[in-house]
């Protein structure tokens, strides 16, 4: 299938989780939420760094979202980067002085933004491709929420508000 017959669908609903949710319509989160990336700008270093009781931190989830980025990035150019992938690297950089917090953010946003623009172009796709390309959304999704989790001064706006 071609994803053009999906419309902007795949943009909207990753962009909204990254970029934030309008005031008028919201699909993923809250309207009016921030999203993800300005959810992290509110937290600090040392509030990253905090261990959950499973051992990881929000600087993990981050690290761990943005490697998954750049393996859909590598993806998207042609590569097969999911072969030798190693996930639980992602996962072994629980802490981070304030540089290396607004370096991760950073690095974050940037393969948050090239996946949105891979996202908006059409191209055609087998089911096990459009599989994985839904599932960095939803992945997305779920760690938005753990993340929202961790800290409750990166949630946003409740459906109430």
């Amino acid at each position: 299938m071609n994803t053009r017959e999906l419309g902007n669908t795949l943009p909207t609903l990753f962009g909204e989780l990254v970029d934030g949710a309008s005031l008028t319509e919201a699909y993923m989160i809250n309207r009016g939420d921030s999203g993800l990336l300005r959810s992290l700008d509110k937290l600090s270093a040392t509030a990253a760094s905090k261990l959950t009781p499973n051992g990881s931190s929000i600087a993990a989830h981050v690290e761990h979202l943005r490697y998954g980025l750049s393996l859909m990035n590598r993806w998207a150019t042609g590569e097969n980067p999911f072969d030798d992938a190693d996930w639980s690297a992602s996962w072994r950089k629980t802490r981070v002085s304030a540089v290396e917090w607004k370096d991760l953010r950073a690095r974050l946003a940037d393969e948050s933004h090239r996946w949105l623009e891979a996202l908006r172009k059409p191209r055609e796709m087998v089911e096990t491709d459009l599989n994985s390309v839904i599932g960095s959304i939803a992945h997305l999704a779920y760690h938005v929420g753990a993340i929202r989790q961790i800290d409750l001064s990166a949630r946003g706006p409740s459906a109430n508000d």
